[in-house]
């Protein structure tokens, strides 16, 4: 994702969750064995993504963008396509 065009507060958001992805990709242990965070963590953990997806979804809001934009790959087929015309002004 391209954060330059992002404000500091957009920014901070965007790395806190990056960061607590990592953290829970990280300390996810195999099924039945222990999980090395306690389940306070783990609840605040869920919490803290709760809070940093509502604040987005403000921000969102206050500047008019889109929340609805999904991953696509190059080569998957777009619902939309772009015509490019060309006018001839050497007629006139």
């Amino acid at each position: 994702m391209n954060t330059e065009n992002l404000s500091k507060e957009q920014q901070v958001l965007y790395l806190m969750r990056k960061i607590l992805a990592s953290v829970v990709k990280d300390t996810t242990t195999k099924p039945g064995m222990p999980h090395p965070l306690s389940d306070n963590t783990i609840q605040d953990i869920r919490e803290c993504f709760g809070l940093i997806s509502d604040r987005e979804a403000e921000l969102a809001e206050l500047l008019g963008q889109s929340r609805n934009e999904k991953p696509y790959y190059k080569d998957q087929p777009q619902k939309t396509n772009v015509i490019h015309l060309h006018i001839d002004k050497s007629s006139d």
